[in-house]
């Protein structure tokens, strides 16, 4: 502790303890040896937790006051200091391999198949869930150990300025920018400052790094005039040095295609859910590439890795033949476009119910963004659509105007009620909303009454 002290500017109340178990922010997830990071929210106090920490195992506190529990670091700004304390964690190996991701969807994604990828080549830390803000971040960086290899760090924002200081903390020496979308576009205030808030990952990569851009966006392909490092394009475009041609999908959804290279080209067989994974692949295989690893190793790799996050594009064969397909994680007009893609994909020749809940912090754009993802699901030939709740109400309005099928109901339960009710043998149903709607535990529901009995 004297130790940690030293390094985040901190002075240490109490014994100079050992911490040798896993830091934590939820004193619920500490373990025997761990540091407890006590961080003041908005609507709780962490030092509150410490006794609770100090049962689990935790044997010290980083925090802004002295708690009775454990030898505390006392610092100004608890924040400040845990980033320092991430910061110093991979400062300790050298040769240390950083790739920040960033993007307004599928950055999870793409950080579980790159992290299964590199794992076949040395041992790699990669975030866990959904870690990519201040607190996750560091979070993941103070896994690191002296035999980590790679480091792959997901960089999410929702203000200018905020993947350059997760960049501060973790060092990128790869960056992949997937997309540029609508995604928390209420908060930034235009889709022009989301393109430069994500490009600050671009220009933090040193001279000798490598930026991976998705050429098929051109607010991506713009951002190669913000860095100094080598750029590698990907996508479909004729210019992208990975560049995917005969793509085609299989009657559940997963994607293959022909990658072509200088070097020549590969064929590529995705275990994971629709279309949209392929741009993912390809930044991924550009990343691993420039890692070290063989491209044939690094697509055979590739062809068997799974989704390793809840609720993406998880697809579950249910009774009587029933598809269900639980996106329902987070949403934003792109991700709602690319979900319901895969629906149609997927339930050729079926019939299609898309479960749609609303789409956050879209500001002025809302209406007009939930309007628009209801005329693309009848454009699409999706069958029903039922729109949860009342902010996802413009969805049906939209479906209803082009002469589709919708449905309007007021909350998850209302929903389970009806889809109980009305799915048939042979249905594909998908899930798909921001994540404080329930949809995703709805499409759990859902699967377990369809496993648990025969209600058809």
């Amino acid at each position: 502790m004297s130790e940690i002290a030293r390094v985040v500017g901190g002075s240490l109340v109490g014994d100079d303890v050992l911490v040798d178990g896993p830091v934590v922010t939820d004193s619920r997830e500490a373990q025997a040896g761990s540091l407890y990071v006590a961080r003041v929210g908005e609507h709780a106090d962490g030092h509150q937790f410490a006794d609770g920490a100090a049962r689990a195992g935790a044997v010290a506190t980083l925090g802004s006051r002295p708690v009775e529990a454990t030898p505390t670091v006392v610092v100004p700004d608890v924040q400040d200091a845990f980033a320092s304390l991430a910061r110093s964690v991979v400062d300790r190996v050298p040769g240390l391999n950083i790739i920040g991701i960033t993007g307004s969807s599928g950055k999870t994604s793409t950080k579980d198949l790159l992290g299964q990828v590199l794992a076949q080549d040395g041992e790699t830390v990669a975030p866990q869930g959904s870690y990519n803000s201040e607190v996750g971040v560091p979070l993941t960086l103070c896994r690191v150990t002296a035999a980590t290899r790679h480091l792959v760090v997901e960089m999410g924002a929702s203000g200018v300025g905020h993947i350059a200081y997760l960049t501060r903390m973790a060092p990128p020496r790869i960056g992949i920018v997937l997309n540029v979308g609508h995604a928390h576009v209420g908060e930034f205030g235009s889709v022009d400052a989301i393109a430069r808030t994500k490009s600050e990952l671009v220009a933090a990569l040193p001279s000798d790094g490598v930026a991976v851009l998705n050429l098929d966006d051109p607010r991506v392909a713009a951002m190669a005039e913000k860095t100094s490092a080598r750029v590698i394009g990907v996508g479909r475009s004729e210019a992208a040095e990975y560049r995917a041609v005969d793509v085609r999908s299989d009657t559940s959804g997963r994607a293959s295609f022909t990658l072509v290279t200088s070097e020549g080209s590969i064929p590529v067989t995705l275990a994971v859910h629709g279309e949209h994974h392929v741009g993912n692949a390809l930044a991924v295989l550009a990343a691993a590439v420039e890692s070290g690893v063989e491209l044939s190793r690094a697509v055979q790799t590739l062809s068997g890795a799974s989704a390793q996050a809840r609720w993406r594009m998880e697809v579950h064969e249910l009774e009587r033949g029933i598809t269900l397909v639980n996106d329902a994680y987070n949403a934003n007009p792109e991700s709602m476009s690319a979900a319901l893609a895969a629906l149609a994909q997927i339930g050729r020749e079926r019939r299609t119910v898309a479960v749609l809940g609303a789409m956050r912090e879209l500001g002025d754009e809302s209406v007009s963004a939930h309007r628009a993802v209801g005329t693309d699901a009848v454009a699409r030939g999706i069958d029903v659509v039922v729109a949860v709740g009342p902010d996802a109400s413009p969805v049906a309005e939209a479906v209803q105007d082009a002469a589709g099928a919708a449905q309007r109901v007021v909350d998850a339960d209302a929903a389970y009620d009806l889809l109980v009710s009305m799915l048939q043998p042979g249905d594909v149903v998908l899930f798909k909303s921001s994540r404080d709607s329930g949809l995703r535990y709805l499409g759990d529901r859902i699967t377990e009454r369809f496993e648990a009995e025969d209600v058809l």
